[in-house]
C-alpha cells in the first residue's frame, strides 16, 4: 500500500518509494492537490506529480534519479553544426517564456516514448500554468521565421532546474532548446537538471543516473539559493557551449 495523502498530509519519506522490482517502481503517494504549496514542497523534496485521466494524483520519487550534470552535457558534431546555422540566421532565435502556454501545451500533445495518451492532463497543465505565472515554471523555446518549433518547460527552484517535457515540430528543435537550457544554467550557477526517467536519447547528451540520497543531498545544498534574476536569454549565452566536456 501507498500512503494516501488529504490536504493537511505531509509527504512521507522518499525512501518508502516502491522499488525497482515493484510494478510502479518510484510511487511514493496518492491524493492531495496541485497547490502551488503542494508542488513546491513535493519538487524541493525530489517528487514530482505524474497521472492520467481518472487516476488519482499520483506522486513519485524513482531510485535511480535521471540527471543531467551541465558540465556533462554533449552537444554531438551535427547538433553543433544545427546550433551554428540557427545562430546565424537572423530569423532565429531561442525565447524564454514568450509562449508558455503554447509550450505546455504542445508538451501534452506530445506523449513520452512507449506512452499512449498524455501525462499532462488537464489538471497539470492548470497547476503549471499557475505556477508560471508566480515566477517559477519557465519555459525554452525554439522559433524560426516567427514560428515556434520547439522547446521544454521546467521548474526552478533556488539554484535548481527541473525539466518536465520537451516537444519538436522541427528536426532538432527541442535539442536546441536543451542547449540553450545548459548554457543559461552555466551561465547562472545551475549545476544540475533533474530529468527524472532515463531515457536513451538523454544519456546520450550526458545524462545518467544518481541514486537517490546523492539527488536529495544535493537539492538540500541548491533549492535555498536565490534563484536567477532574469530569465531572458542573450545570444552570449552561447559562448557557454564551447564549455561542453
Amino acid at each position: 500500500m501507498i500512503a494516501w495523502l488529504d490536504a493537511h498530509t505531509p509527504f512521507p519519506p522518499a525512501s518508502e518509494a516502491w522499488g525497482p522490482d515493484s510494478d510502479a517502481p518510484g510511487l511514493l503517494a496518492a491524493g492531495a492537490d496541485l497547490s502551488t504549496s503542494r508542488l513546491r514542497e513535493a519538487y524541493r523534496r525530489g517528487i514530482f506529480p505524474w497521472f492520467s485521466d481518472g487516476q488519482p494524483i499520483l506522486w513519485w520519487s524513482p531510485e535511480p534519479r535521471m540527471v543531467l550534470p551541465v558540465q556533462a552535457f554533449h552537444a554531438s558534431h551535427s547538433l553543433r553544426k544545427t546550433i551554428a546555422r540557427f545562430r546565424r540566421n537572423p530569423d532565429c532565435e531561442i525565447r524564454i517564456d514568450s509562449a508558455f502556454h503554447q509550450v505546455i501545451e504542445a508538451c501534452a500533445n506530445t506523449p513520452r516514448a512507449g506512452q499512449h495518451g498524455t501525462w499532462i492532463v488537464q489538471p497539470m497543465q492548470k497547476a503549471y500554468r499557475l505556477w508560471h505565472e508566480q515566477g517559477a515554471v519557465h519555459s525554452f523555446e525554439t522559433w524560426i521565421d516567427g514560428r515556434l518549433v520547439g522547446g521544454l518547460y521546467g521548474v526552478n527552484i533556488g539554484r535548481m532546474f527541473f525539466g518536465e517535457s520537451m516537444f519538436a515540430w522541427q528536426t532538432d528543435a527541442s535539442k536546441i532548446a536543451l542547449a540553450a537550457l545548459v548554457c543559461f544554467c552555466r551561465a547562472h550557477g545551475i549545476s544540475v537538471i533533474d530529468c527524472q526517467q532515463k531515457t536513451a536519447h538523454l544519456s546520450s547528451m550526458g545524462g545518467h543516473t544518481w541514486p537517490r540520497h546523492l539527488f536529495e543531498g544535493h537539492l538540500k545544498q541548491v533549492v535555498d539559493l536565490d534563484p536567477p534574476e532574469q530569465w531572458i536569454y542573450d545570444d552570449s549565452l552561447w559562448s557557454y557551449l564551447t564549455e561542453t566536456s
